[in-house]
């Protein structure tokens, strides 16, 4: 047992986050719907969070990807061993946001535990100008 405990702390097998879109292109404006599928790993942990970026990338110098919004969910709960858990995920896609060819958007979806290495996900989409 403890030596799953330190293997879920180094990330060998400790929780997973997925996050499962309802599809995948979007308007500006839209509401985004989905789940975040959180599966126990080797032994139970605590979570803390739940943070989900959206995060630009520009195709065409190749740059690292810059946040453009995010939400956070905190929370107590113990993810069980081996356990799936659902959370539902909305998401307004702003206004606001640059949409052509040399631009791309994802969703950067990660678990935040007391103790262990954060899980991470990630999830392209397709915004439409309108």
């Amino acid at each position: 047992m403890i030596l799953r405990k330190y293997m879920a702390l180094l990330g060998v097998g400790s929780a997973r986050i997925d996050l499962i879109l309802e599809k995948d292109t979007y308007e500006l404006g839209e509401q985004v719907k989905g789940v975040f599928v959180v599966k126990g790993g080797l032994i139970g942990q605590q979570l803390k969070r739940i943070e989900c970026d959206l995060v630009m990338s520009d195709n065409e110098n190749q740059k690292a990807g810059r946040v453009v919004d995010a939400i956070t969910i905190y929370t107590t709960k113990y993810i069980e061993s081996n356990a799936e858990n659902h959370i539902p995920f909305t998401f307004r896609i702003p206004h606001s946001l640059h949409v052509d060819n040399l631009v791309s958007y994802r969703f950067k979806s990660r678990l935040a535990f007391n103790e262990g290495v954060e899980s991470l996900d990630h999830d392209v989409i397709t915004i439409l100008k309108t």
